[in-house]
Formats: C-alpha cells, sequence, structure tokens
C-alpha cells in the first residue's frame, strides 16, 4: 500500500462510512434503547423537509473532512501536537509481510493535500 492508497482507502472507510453512519443514526437510531438524545436528533431531522435534510447532509460532510484532514495535518506534521522549538514528529507506516513503508514521507506529497 502506497500513500495514495492509503488516502483512498481513507475516503472511503472512514470518511464515506462516517457520512452514511451518522446519516443513519438520524433517520432511525439503532440498538434497544438508542440515547434519548439521538431519538430527539432523529425525530428533528425526519420532520425537515427535503431541502433542509440536504442542508443538514452538507454540514455532515464538512464536518466529517475537516476533522479527517485536521488529522491528516498533524500526522504530516503541519498542525502542530506540542508547544516549543523542539517538536518531534510523527511517522505513519504499513508494514506487512512483504515490508514496511512510510506512508508519510516528508520528502513526499502531503497525506493531507492528497485528501
Amino acid at each position: 500500500m502506497n500513500s495514495h492508497e492509503f488516502i483512498d482507502i481513507i475516503k472511503e472507510v472512514v470518511v464515506d462510512d462516517s457520512i452514511k453512519s451518522v446519516q443513519n443514526t438520524l433517520l432511525n437510531p439503532s440498538g434497544k434503547s438508542p440515547a434519548e438524545s439521538l431519538v430527539a436528533l432523529s425525530r428533528w431531522y425526519n420532520n425537515l423537509n427535503d431541502s433542509d435534510k440536504g442542508m443538514v447532509l452538507s454540514v455532515i460532510r464538512e464536518a466529517v473532512d475537516t476533522s479527517v484532514f485536521g488529522f491528516l495535518c498533524v500526522i504530516d506534521g503541519v498542525r502542530a501536537i506540542e508547544n516549543g522549538n523542539d517538536k518531534g514528529r510523527l511517522s505513519l507506516y504499513y508494514e506487512n509481510k512483504q515490508g514496511k513503508i512510510l506512508l508519510n514521507d516528508f520528502d513526499e506529497e502531503f497525506l493531507h493535500d492528497m485528501l
């Protein structure tokens, strides 16, 4: 797996699945006795007209995209998680039987830019 494949997978299993999960929860909270806050959100969402539902889904997409982008900025080292001048660096590796590859190579394209 290379960096581009990693980002494609993140888009699918994190971004897209998160959006679908929130949308499904808004439509119908799952579980035997879902939290009352989720039931209230679902009731509110299901009473919206289609245009307003579309706007809510746009907000969800924006929130998920922004969160994943910010997290990748941290992994890329362009968003600080430490104070001071002597900051560490995060390294993200993919490892399997064939070997180990650095996904956030600082000499290559940033992960957050690939998103």
